[in-house]
């Protein structure tokens, strides 16, 4: 019986392909994956892990830490990758709730961690950047070099467990969705025929790899298609302009196209070799998408994706890529729009919940059946909690999170519309928009403003602008001036920051 995800991602390429590039200098064919991840997945063995453990990894990005997750899936274990700047506190409260079977942390924050995976009753070992005679690397690194015998893969099947993404948690308990070994491949498949992916590309990978972009979306269609990546340690202009040159493709957050965009480098000619630009994660704004194809003749492609289903739409690679829009569904994947309140579908250009069905939509959420049975309904759709609507001509807006609906005095109002607004004001370099409670109307709308570099905003004019474009109902009865938003660290505004932040501004 095959191993099926690990056997189509390494397995079906020459051996001898060049997988990696690596920012330490080092080049990585995909013979060395074989012949490290199965050193790798020995070593885990050996540390007890048996098929269906969890496995909680956090450490820094590296081709080491890819090569532990290709181990996990040899292994027959379930990945579970923690973003690198979570605390101790909350790094408990994943291993305990995953009861994880092995720990696997950045050797310079094992002391603090030890403790935790102690009491968790999980077994610690460490992984960092490796560099060559030292112990830098970590307790994995150092002692898989002594197993030399390939490892014979653990059968799996389609629907076993290959991983499990916990959700950002922003309001209540984070959850795990349990991704199925068909799930990412089946992903993975549309995208790298949607994308146009070949074993000619070179994807340039700055992303970090403990969430579904970096790892399940760019590594897993990279080696699927049997393709080069350029593999960076982080986002960093100077390399990623220097990176451009010999890349064919890359996928980043709208962050990395602003931070691009500022910098004189960017030009037509460093991206001459390319052929996409590929952006998700958070929204992209309408006036980066044409600020970035002035610039270099690239007009970027958006998509739309979630932890739970990894991706659900896309721009088309040929046709327009329509800028404010997250495209049309993918082949597999049916998506609807449906009133929130009915389920009923609404009418095309109405705003409803997106709701997805398909082979890349999760299996549920771990240990939480009942939690899993709410959001889906009764013939097996997710309800995703995006707010929507379809254009005439089929495109997919995001309007917002059904979270993040504000209702004022009765009237629904969605704050994406109202941003589009504020963006497009003299001075705004970016704005956000929340509900917070209000004695009369019940929420109240407020903007939170970041002015662009040397400009002082003045609300005042702002709010005059806003009186000919948007109904009353609909304009912010205060506004924010701020040095910046807080996002997470994929890019998104972290809207519910701002409402604790400010949730007693009208309280008389």
């Amino acid at each position: 019986m095959a191993n099926i995800l690990f056997d189509a991602l390494v397995g079906n390429t020459d051996p001898d392909r060049m997988l990696a590039k690596i920012e330490d200098g080092r080049f990585y064919t995909y013979a060395h994956a074989i012949d490290v991840s199965g050193r790798l997945a020995h070593r885990i063995v050996a540390w007890g892990v048996e098929p269906g453990d969890r496995v909680a990894v956090q450490a820094p990005k590296s081709i080491e830490a890819i090569m532990l997750y290709l181990a996990c899936l040899r292994a027959g274990a379930v990945f579970l990758p923690l973003n690198t700047a979570y605390t101790p506190a909350e790094v408990a409260y994943f291993l305990q709730d995953a009861e994880a079977r092995l720990f696997i942390c950045d050797p310079k924050k094992a002391d603090i961690l030890q403790p935790v995976a102690d009491k968790c009753g999980a077994r610690l070992e460490t992984l960092g950047l490796w560099k060559a005679g030292t112990a830098e690397g970590g307790t994995l690194l150092e002692e898989s070099g002594q197993n030399f015998d390939p490892f014979e893969n653990v059968p799996r099947e389609a629907g076993d467990l290959a991983a499990i993404l916990y959700t950002s948690g922003t309001t209540g308990r984070s959850k795990g969705a349990m991704l199925s070994h068909f799930n990412l491949l089946s992903n993975a498949r549309t995208l790298r025929e949607y994308w146009h992916f070949t074993q000619d590309d070179m994807l340039l990978h700055a992303l970090p790899i403990f969430h579904t972009h970096g790892l399940f979306v760019a590594t897993n269609i990279a080696m699927l298609a049997g393709c080069r990546m350029h593999f960076q340690h982080g986002f960093n202009v100077d390399k990623i302009i220097e990176a451009l040159p010999e890349c064919t493709a890359m996928m980043g957050v709208p962050t990395f196209y602003t931070r691009l965009l500022d910098d004189d480098r960017l030009n037509r000619e460093v991206c001459s070799n390319m052929r996409l630009f590929i952006s998700g994660s958070a929204p992209l704004l309408a006036d980066t998408h044409v600020a970035f194809e002035a610039r270099t003749g690239y007009r970027i492609l958006e998509r739309y994706g979630m932890t739970e289903t990894n991706m659900n739409t896309s721009n088309p690679y040929d046709g327009e890529r329509r800028a404010g829009t997250v495209g049309f569904p993918l082949p597999d994947v049916q998506l609807r729009i449906v009133d929130p309140d009915s389920g009923k579908a609404v009418s095309q250009g109405e705003v409803g919940i997106i709701e997805v069905k398909g082979p890349n939509v999760f299996s549920g959420y771990w240990q939480m059946p009942e939690k899993t049975a709410e959001e889906f309904t009764k013939d097996g759709f997710f309800i995703t909690g995006d707010m929507a609507r379809e254009d005439e001509d089929g495109y997919i807006h995001i309007v917002g999170r059904a979270k993040d609906l504000v209702i004022s005095g009765g009237y629904n109002i969605y704050p994406k519309e109202i941003e589009a607004v504020l963006d497009e004001c003299d001075g705004v370099l970016e704005a956000a928009v929340i509900g917070v409670p209000h004695p009369d109307f019940g929420e109240a709308v407020v903007a939170i403003l970041v002015p662009k570099a040397d400009t002082t905003l003045d609300t005042k004019l702002i709010e005059e602008q806003l009186a000919d474009q948007l109904a009353r109902f609909k304009q912010p009865k205060s506004y924010i001036v701020a040095d910046a938003l807080p996002r997470n660290t994929m890019g998104k505004v972290q809207k519910n920051v701002l409402r604790d932040q400010n949730s007693s501004l009208f309280n008389s």
